[in-house]
């Protein structure tokens, strides 16, 4: 039987212990609310379809909805935005308050669609997927790819792996950034993998910038050089007038390439050429972090990022001097997470895993104080 605010349907597949939580071996939970029954009809089975997920029940409403989720304790919901009542991002707020849950935005394209998708990631939610249009061929196998990619990013963060295999952490940043930089390395462990740095600064200012970083510590950083071999627990900010990128090292690991050119997206250094060579180069072995800027360098490029298998965090609103490039970032999709600034250092240590054990914590005012 299977569990469903629908009625109970028969031959669908059975729910794993109500206990929630997804352990290994144990099919990830989830719960569809949506208020059309054609929509809910595709997400199950788009959820059926997987060896690796059931679907354990769903809802027409946010009521419904309320009562699933603290009956069945589903391990991600995918959530609807226009629904009768109580509208999608209401329930999202009022999830995330009483009871956080990893959501997924599911949601036709509106007029206000890019306030919607900034709106529901300030909110909490994990990913915001668009639902196929009709009469579009091949939307929907590209809309369940997305899907099933997105469930399967949270499967992944929710079984307690011991963490990500991570070769290195990209940074962007403009406006603001060279305050919002050290607060990030300061809650990030010595022994961290090799963290690359582009932060836009006028011609003459990027070694002082970065021998300001090195002091605070905990990691030591410098500008990068070419042909550097990149090292754990260290930092390396890209030269004033120069691009900075990866090429994989001969024997294992990552060399910085440091190079002269035009500029891209009117930058150079740009955000964009970083994140495009560790696409390119260490894919899913990266964590790529937007942080507060004008304009909307390396949008894009943390996009073709996240395609290719890395993670990638943003900086909030609320906490930016300038929310431009994370705002551009996050309505290309390229982002799993939005997060406060002083949340961003513990989440990247926190995907790294606790084999690196505890980040020295520098208090963000210590860090700001010699400024």
């Amino acid at each position: 039987m299977f569990l469903s605010a629908d009625g109970p349907r028969d031959g669908a597949p059975a729910a794993a212990d109500g206990g929630g939580g997804v352990m290994a071996g144990m099919p990830l939970r989830v719960l569809v609310v949506d208020d059309s029954a054609v929509a809910r009809s595709l997400l199950c089975a788009i959820v059926a379809r997987q060896p690796d997920m059931v679907c354990v029940g769903t809802a027409a409403d946010a009521l419904q909805a309320r009562e699933l989720v603290c009956g069945l304790v589903p391990d991600v919901v995918t959530l609807d935005m226009a629904m009768p009542g109580m509208d999608g991002l209401q329930f999202l707020a009022q999830l995330m308050r009483l009871r956080p849950t990893p959501v997924v935005m599911v949601a036709s394209p509106t007029e206000q669609h890019q306030a919607v998708v900034l709106r529901a990631a300030a909110l909490g939610a994990t990913a915001f997927i668009d639902k196929p249009r009709a009469g579009v061929h091949g939307a929907v196998a590209v809309f369940e790819r997305a899907l099933v990619a997105r469930l399967r990013e949270v499967a992944r963060l929710r079984r307690g792996q011991p963490g990500l295999e991570v070769g290195l952490i990209a940074i962007g940043a403009s406006t603001g950034g060279t305050e919002a930089t050290p607060r990030v390395l300061a809650r990030l462990s010595p022994e961290v993998p090799p963290v690359l740095i582009v932060q836009h600064l006028p011609t003459g200012f990027s070694a002082r910038y970065a021998a300001r970083l090195n002091a605070l510590g905990p990691l030591v950083v410098s500008e990068a050089r070419e042909g550097e071999l990149l090292q754990r627990g260290h930092a390396y900010v890209a030269p004033a007038a120069q691009h900075l990128s990866i090429a994989p090292a001969p024997g294992g690991g990552f060399v910085a390439r440091v190079s002269s050119g035009e500029s891209v997206q009117q930058h150079c250094p740009s955000v964009d050429g970083l994140f495009r060579s560790v696409a390119r180069v260490a894919g899913g072995r990266a964590i790529g972090v937007m942080l507060t800027g004008m304009g909307h360098d390396g949008a894009q490029a943390m996009r073709a990022l996240r395609e290719a298998g890395a993670y990638n965090l943003a900086q909030d609103e609320a906490s930016s001097a300038v929310f431009g490039m994370p705002r551009e970032a996050i309505r290309a999709g390229a982002c799993q997470e939005v997060l406060p600034l002083d949340a961003i250092g513990p989440r990247v240590m926190a995907l790294l895993g606790p084999r690196l054990g505890m980040a020295r914590h520098v208090r963000p005012e210590t860090a700001l104080a010699d400024r």
